[in-house]
């Protein structure tokens, strides 16, 4: 159908239209619903209001819608409906052969014979026609060029027999069609425009008596405005539409694009331009300067795609304030290690499972643990944790609690403070073993001998997370480096998140990184130039909020069981006063039992921290996750 203004039933422009002429972009002119009409069908949602434009690029047929023109009764038959049909002559007369011969079916096997009758008398060649005398078409007579056409009839003379006759395409009367006994299937008469616009009734006298009109529905595949897969919808929707194609030759359809829709994109898509076409603040996640850019019809520089690794790091400024940063493994800046300080043993035994051989400093003077059998702890001792063992305490009073008291304990050594004038074979002297139950609350101080600078790439691969730094040279990249300002740092955790690097033309060399998965907005690819620039400096921190880190912890946080709670008092006697170190007595059946340390990923949740599976007690809760794949994050 050639473009046209003319306003249309979408039914119609539908039905004639076919795969030779798309795509044809249609606007929709009326027939809709106050803010638009939403039609949901087979969970196809499309909202058609007046103004929006529709590029039709492909139909098929789903069915035929019927109507019984008597009562104005619509039903729906399937394309593979068994029933046959008949022809409904037309009231109205013919005025030509040639009219009657053109509104044929073309292209099917069925549209000849075809019975007519005359009003008036006609004559052909020597044979007389009688008015109201039937006269059968049998087929259209080939003719040498420059011949009239002609189509061969039969007709049946006053004796009864039967003549053949040629009548000429310009014979004019007054002529009528007459019933005939041929029928027609479902898809012969969709597939005739002719015969669509034609009435009919079923074959079969017992089925419908009424006169039928059949259109074909057809199921629409358009692309629309902000609209991202391709809408579907019936062309039965009570809608006008006009053709415009001709004058939008050059419309483009914005398609709009979540921020992992641009992740999927192939490599071959970057760098590009791009406007935002929606933005949800929701509860702000991010501190930084070019989030508040980020808002509907901002153009955006999008450079590409990487999957980044960060690290999650927190710092206190002034007494209470804390705040969060999400730093990139490329971070410029050099950091050196801050020792880090431990409130309990049980945060000992975690850090010293990551990391063997811990060495730390008392801080807190602790109480003697009288009814355990634990010697106290001193401000100024020196201790280096070796290993966790489970042990047999003693006392109970039944045999059976005597075998089920057990108690985790950490195995340090006490190191002592040597004089530099102290000869070597006196300063191996016998080491003194000191053992700790997890439960036991104090102060510990890590003691460090490191006074390296680290890149965090460096610091990833030479330490597990977390970890206590400072920033000692700033990142010369960044315009402000936030990070500098903090007298320690944690280190918390390290993830990998997929990110598309971005950069506001007015400053295309000032590039960030938006995570695609922590901002809610999409976007749209413009054909807009790129801006230039000399060169590029990634933005390597992102200050985050208090609800972030939140959120981040739900997603990293397992169901792992709380640390281990003091054992219930019972009559126990204390061990000998006489013993040189404070430990309690090891299982005879089970010497030196150990504390297995847990296993850590970096986001999954850990079990299996079990020390005996007949337990009568809660085990030690499992490390914190992500530490130990700090050092595979950074190998990228």
């Amino acid at each position: 159908m050639a473009g046209t203004e003319t306003v249309m039933s979408l039914q119609e422009v539908i039905a004639s239209l076919d795969q030779t002429c798309l795509p044809r972009i249609l606007q929709v002119c009326s027939g809709v619903y106050f803010q638009g009409s939403v039609y949901e069908l087979s969970g196809n949602e499309v909202c058609l209001s007046t103004g929006d434009l529709v590029k039709v690029i492909d139909i098929k047929l789903l069915s035929v819608s019927c109507e019984d023109i008597s009562n104005n009764e619509k039903f729906q038959l399937p394309l593979n409906h068994a029933d046959l049909f008949k022809l409904v002559p037309e009231e109205m007369p013919y005025n030509t052969v040639e009219e009657m011969v053109s509104l044929r079916p073309v292209g099917l096997d069925t549209c000849f014979p075809f019975t007519f009758t005359s009003r008036c008398e006609l004559t052909f060649e020597n044979f007389t026609l009688g008015a109201g005398m039937a006269v059968t078409m049998l087929y259209i007579e080939q003719q040498d060029r420059g011949e009239e056409s002609c189509v061969r009839c039969q007709l049946r003379g006053q004796q009864g027999a039967l003549a053949e006759v040629l009548v000429p395409f310009s014979c004019r009367g007054e002529f009528y069609e007459c019933e005939s006994d041929q029928v027609y299937t479902l898809q012969e008469i969709i597939s005739s425009p002719h015969l669509c616009s034609r009435r009919f009734c079923f074959s079969k006298k017992t089925k419908h008596r009424g006169s039928l009109v059949f259109s074909p529905i057809y199921q629409v595949q358009a692309i629309m405005h902000l609209r991202k897969n391709i809408v579907k919808f019936p062309s039965s929707l009570e809608v006008d539409v006009v053709d415009v194609t001709a004058q939008s030759q050059d419309l483009t359809f914005v398609i709009p694009l979540t921020l992992p829709e641009v992740f999927a994109q192939p490599d071959e898509a970057f760098p590009t331009m791009a406007e935002v076409l929606e933005h949800h603040e929701g509860q702000p996640l991010f501190r930084c300067t070019w989030l508040a850019e980020l808002h509907e019809g901002h153009p955006l520089v999008l450079h590409k795609r990487s999957s980044s690794a960060m690290v999650l790091a927190s710092g206190l400024k002034g007494r209470n304030a804390r705040q969060y940063f999400l730093v990139s493994q490329s971070y410029g800046g050099r950091l050196r290690r801050r020792p880090r300080e431990f409130e309990s043993v049980y945060e000992l035994y975690t850090a010293s499972s990551r990391a063997p051989f811990l060495k730390v400093r008392v801080t807190r003077h602790s109480e003697e643990l009288d009814e355990e059998g634990f010697l106290a702890l001193s401000v100024g001792e020196q201790l280096e944790v070796l290993r966790c063992e489970k042990v047999k305490l003693p006392g109970g009073r039944t045999s059976q609690e005597k075998n089920n008291q057990t108690m985790e304990i950490l195995v340090c050594r006490r190191l002592q403070e040597v004089d530099d004038d102290e000869e070597e074979d006196e300063e191996e002297e016998e080491s003194e073993l000191v053992h700790l139950p997890l439960y036991m609350q104090s102060h510990f101080v890590e003691k460090l001998t490191d006074n390296k600078k680290y890149s965090l790439k460096d610091l990833g691969k030479a330490f597990a997370l977390p970890l206590d730094v400072k920033v000692v040279s700033r990142d010369t990249e960044l315009e402000t480096d936030p990070l500098v300002g903090f007298s320690s740092l944690r280190l918390e955790e390290a993830t990998i998140q997929p990110m598309v690097q971005a950069s506001l033309p007015g400053k295309p060399e000032r590039c960030f990184e938006i995570p695609i998965h922590w901002l809610n907005m999409s976007l749209s690819f413009t054909n807009d130039p790129l801006p230039l620039a000399q060169e590029y400096h990634l933005e390597t921190v992102t200050e985050v909020t208090d609800s972030f880190y939140c959120e981040f912890r739900k997603l990293t946080a397992s169901d792992e069981p709380p640390p281990p709670r003091p054992p219930k008092p019972s009559s126990r006697s204390k061990p000998p006063s006489g013993t040189k170190s404070s430990k309690a007595t090891p299982s005879p059946s089970q010497p030196d039992a150990p504390c297995h340390p847990p296993k850590s990923g970096t986001l999954s949740l850990l079990s299996g921290l079990s020390l005996d599976s007949k337990k009568t007690r809660r085990p030690p809760a499992p490390l914190p996750p992500v530490s130990s794949s700090f050092q595979t994050l950074c190998t990228f």
